[in-house]
């Protein structure tokens, strides 16, 4: 059962909060989870997980009251075993239920005290061992990256879906961006596994597909599916794709989704300044264009936000499909691509090989036949020197010296 937090005196706001570390290990070893101790101290799970993780740090009366709840849990029975890994508590507990089941099966006399009745399985020594190997608690084996894929899958899925639809205003866009956001995370399963937030690693993926302009172009998402049937409804999901994208992925992460605004702003990929204008301005525009909005004072209108995007009814069937068909599917596609590249490999790698054989080593002109050909205009060009010419040609060019003799040589 999740302990209460209440506000009891003025020492409990002075205790100092624990390390990352340290709250993870209180918290594991209460064996509650994030949701747990998320509604415990009036917060989500996501910022549970942050806390835990070190990346953000709770402030003022969230501080207060997530630092007397880690108290108490110090503090409580469940702590009482040796300070060590975080499952040790849960399970020395789980190791002291058999020695508890004999004194149900065997009840005491009615005319004993309750105090001999608690001995009374401590003076059996016959029967004692031989019940000990058979209540033995069983270890169940840790599950597989397939079955912890599906957990998260059937977690995360139809809310992711429904988000998806809120940002785009198209079922089949939606359902698509989940499944590829979720054929992405087991293809890279390892990452995801050891990631502190492995839904906000998926989500990420998820609203990047489903915002991506090239969608535009695509005639299957062109228009929107069929409206919501309450005129409310109608009205919110008009205002929220009027919106530009970043300013709608802001809003539903702040306000449907609850995360607070670093993470906000760090899932967006904007500073802090940046996501809060972009928050002020969608208010802005919303309030404009929804009555509900328009009446209530700024500080509420997160809230009121909040409980409209969660009571809207599409009016599309948003089920994805099971975990095993996604898996599948991204196995398969893996398949077909790790075979689609090695064959290509393999084409090039016989295409070279077969070129480097063939190849010739040296240039060889080619040898062009003569044939008779007619029709071709005789050469024009200087004829054929006579005789005398070529006399003359020869005299010019051995005879240096100037004058008549040079022109008109001389006979003999």
């Amino acid at each position: 059962m999740t302990p209460s937090v209440e506000t009891t005196s003025s020492e409990d706001s002075e205790l100092s909060l624990p390390a990352p570390k340290e709250r993870r290990r209180l918290r594991e070893a209460a064996e509650l989870t994030h949701d747990e101790v998320a509604a415990a101290v009036g917060v989500t799970a996501a910022t549970i997980r942050s806390w835990e993780a070190g990346r953000t740090a709770p402030r003022g009366r969230k501080r207060e009251l997530y630092t007397q709840f880690l108290a108490r849990l110090a503090a409580s029975p469940q702590e009482a075993g040796p300070a060590g890994a975080p499952g040790e508590a849960k399970t020395a507990r789980a190791a002291e239920e058999p020695a508890a089941d004999p004194p149900a099966a065997d009840p005491p006399a009615a005319d004993g005290p309750a105090a001999d009745a608690r001995t009374e399985p401590a003076e059996i020594p016959s029967e004692a061992p031989a019940e000990i190997p058979a209540e033995a608690p069983v270890r169940v084996p840790a599950p597989g990256p397939a079955e912890a894929f599906d957990a998260l899958y059937a977690h995360a899925a139809h809310d992711l879906a429904r988000q998806a639809y809120l940002l785009t205003g198209r079922r089949a866009l939606a359902l698509e961006a989940v499944e590829k956001a979720f054929v992405q995370a087991w293809d890279r399963w390892p990452e995801v596994a050891a990631d502190p937030d492995p839904v906000g690693w998926v989500r990420a993926i998820a609203y990047e597909y489903a915002l991506s302009p090239w969608h535009r172009f695509r005639p299957a998402h062109r228009h929107p599916d069929k409206p919501p049937a309450e005129p409310a409804d109608r009205i919110l999901l008009d205002a929220l794709l009027a919106l530009s994208p970043a300013n709608r992925r802001t809003v539903l992460l702040y306000d449907g989704v609850g995360l607070d605004l670093p993470d906000t702003a760090a899932e967006t990929e904007a500073t802090t300044p940046t996501a809060g204008s972009r928050l002020v301005h969608a208010h802005a525009d919303l309030a404009d264009r929804i009555p509900e909005l328009a009446d209530v004072p700024l500080e509420k209108q997160s809230a009121l936000l909040r409980d409209l995007l969660t009571a809207l009814r599409p009016a599309v069937d948003l089920d994805p499909r099971p975990a095993v068909a996604v898996r599948g599917g991204g196995e398969r596609r893996t398949r077909m691509w790790t075979r689609a590249t090695l064959s290509l490999t393999a084409m090039i790698a016989v295409s070279t090989a077969y070129t480097v054989m063939t190849a010739p080593t040296h240039y060889e002109p080619p040898l062009a036949p003569g044939e008779s050909v007619s029709g071709v205009p005789p050469l024009a060009g200087p004829q054929r020197l006579t005789e005398r010419s070529k006399q003359l040609h020869d005299k010019l060019l051995a005879d240096p010296e100037a004058g008549p003799a040079r022109i008109a040589p001389k006979a003999g």
